[in-house]
């Protein structure tokens, strides 16, 4: 394995790589990260499945007017659009507020290690 180049100063060993992964700020930044992703991609398959569930076996309730011309399955298709934007955006802030800042302390440590 060849060591890594660093864009601030030299080069950042292998070792320093392997001792960063096992160390308990690591091992947070994952968990902040899957405590966030996991429920999140689960909320949205659940919600994905149950629109295109609904479309196949509950034609008459997708099919249903809502007001005019919009119906119960239009409102389920444009939530999809809508629920997409709010996870992108709640993913965005999360990032953000806490998994960045640990991931640029990990960061600047192995920079700071760089030979």
């Amino acid at each position: 394995m060849s060591d890594v180049q660093s864009p601030h100063k030299g080069t950042i060993p292998p070792e320093e790589f392997h001792r960063v992964q096992q160390s308990e700020n690591f091992a947070h930044l994952k968990k902040v990260f899957r405590t966030f992703a996991f429920p999140m991609t689960l909320v949205f398959l659940v919600w994905y499945l149950a629109y295109v569930f609904g479309s196949i076996f509950a034609k008459d309730l997708m099919m249903t007017p809502v007001f005019g011309n919009v119906s119960v399955g239009f409102l389920f298709g444009i939530g999809q659009f809508i629920s997409t934007f709010l996870i992108t955006w709640l993913y965005i802030r999360h990032m953000n507020k806490k998994v960045d800042p640990v991931a640029e302390g990990l960061r600047a440590e192995l920079e700071g290690n760089a030979r």
